[in-house]
């Protein structure tokens, strides 16, 4: 990790700053001039990021502030290389004006973020960021699937509390998380298992925890990761193919993937309330590990399930606000 690290992580906090001057001035100290932004929908790849995805964010949640859980930083393993930061952040204040035409609630929200940025010479020069807007439709009462798989909760942050610039070389977190990896793919749809998974010498603690984005909820153990996403997922995508990441990094006990897209599948079943379209699909991904005595024992899930549906003809923050007049 370089000296660098957590004088952005302080100007990534600074972007919430109450001053707009002081937020603007910390947004051209931490991004470069030709930054390649790259956002969730309906952001996407935006012209002006201030413009297009800070300002409104700032003025949808004001005086907002940005709450880390996970914050790493190293050495990119994939051919991109470089030095890379993986967050998983909340950014916590009173949802009072619309987001991308989002309904407000006028209520205190927590919007999910994951977050991949790549450095050069103290600045991000690319910057890859999921919002986890579903989410902060179900928080306004206004949630666009009609249900979730899961349990809805707060993402918490790691159970061990050191998530922030943990100590240590994460080779070790990383080599666990590409085992994994590697095996996850080899699927029995009979058991609903893979291999090596779980069990005596599996990747997966017994106790292991799972925490799924809007639409999916979360989970405990390999029998409720299987019960409440993956059985459904499968069903719903049985020839989906994964792991074409961009980035992984590993601090510590904790290691980040990402890809964009990082999976490629056709939709053949219906999931979360909409009928099989046979469309073929991709879905970004971030997934925040947690390792512990050589096993998983947390999984914070970021998917881009605004460009996912939007990808099936769905849009769902018109099916939000619609279920808001509805019920207003």
């Amino acid at each position: 990790m370089t000296s660098d690290i957590p004088a952005l992580r302080a100007t990534l906090h600074a972007l919430w700053a109450d001053d707009d001057a002081a937020a603007r001035q910390a947004f051209e100290t931490c991004f470069s001039a030709d930054c390649a932004f790259y956002f969730s929908h309906p952001a996407n790849v935006p012209g002006d990021a201030w413009a297009e995805v800070y300002a409104p964010l700032r003025a949808a949640l004001p005086h907002a502030r940005r709450r880390d859980e996970i914050f790493i930083a190293g050495a990119n393993r994939r051919e991109v290389g470089g030095q890379w930061i993986a967050a998983f952040t909340h950014y916590a204040g009173t949802f009072a004006a619309p987001l991308w035409n989002i309904a407000p609630s006028n209520r205190l929200a927590f919007l999910r973020s994951g977050e991949f940025y790549r450095v050069e010479n103290g600045q991000i020069i690319e910057a890859r960021i999921i919002l986890d807007l579903p989410d902060l439709m179900r928080q306004a009462g206004r949630d666009p699937f009609g249900g979730l798989l899961g349990t809805e909760m707060l993402f918490p942050g790691p159970a061990t509390h050191d998530g922030i610039l943990p100590a240590g070389d994460g080779t070790a977190s990383l080599d666990l998380i590409e085992a994994m990896l590697g095996d996850l793919h080899i699927y029995d749809p009979e058991t609903g298992t893979s291999k090596g998974q779980t069990g005596e010498g599996g990747y997966w603690a017994d106790d292991m925890l799972w925490y799924g984005p809007g639409g999916i909820g979360s989970n405990h153990r390999w029998a409720g990761f299987v019960k409440d996403h993956r059985a459904p997922f499968l069903a719903a995508f049985p020839d989906r193919k994964g792991g074409n990441h961009y980035a992984r990094i590993g601090q510590g006990n904790y290691a980040a993937i990402s890809g964009w897209p990082s999976m490629t599948m056709t939709h053949q079943g219906p999931y979360l309330g909409v009928e099989p379209t046979g469309k073929d699909l991709t879905l970004r991904v971030m997934d925040f590990y947690r390792c512990a005595n050589g096993q998983i024992a947390e999984n914070w899930v970021m998917l881009d399930y605004m460009d996912l549906f939007h990808q099936m003809g769905v849009d769902l923050i018109a099916k939000s606000n619609a279920q808001a007049v509805s019920s207003d």
